[in-house]
């Protein structure tokens, strides 16, 4: 099942720097992000193969994850949140602040055939 963890953050006077080093449990393959979404919902799949890390690196949105024993909502609204994603979790993003980024990494590179869009009964 999905599962958040916190990103190393350095703090001070100056600002924030988060840092994503020997953090993420996989080798990153594919970096991507989502923005400028209206009211519509994303994702709606899960994998065979890829894990993925979600990070809202502005603004908010939430992730649900379903992985047939278990469903949860995810509110990702800081950017030193990162929710882990296995392969067997069937999710969707939505709830998209109007300023939200949000930055996906994966453990693969892109394969149409790793994809599964039907979700759990």
């Amino acid at each position: 099942m999905a599962y958040l963890i916190d990103l190393k953050t350095f703090t001070d006077e100056r600002g924030n720097l988060t840092v994503i080093e020997k953090t993420i449990p996989f080798d990153i393959k594919r970096i991507f992000y989502i923005y400028g979404v209206d009211q519509s919902v994303r994702g709606g799949h899960r994998h065979h193969h890829t894990k993925q890390a979600a990070i809202c690196i502005k603004g908010s949105c939430r992730i649900y994850n379903h992985n047939r024993k278990t469903s949860e909502n995810f509110i990702l609204d800081q950017p030193f949140k990162c929710l882990i994603i296995e392969p067997e979790d069937w999710h969707t993003m939505d709830q998209f602040s109007e300023d939200a980024i949000l930055m996906i990494l994966a453990s693969t590179h892109f394969d149409p055939a790793d994809y599964i869009y039907e979700s759990y009964d």
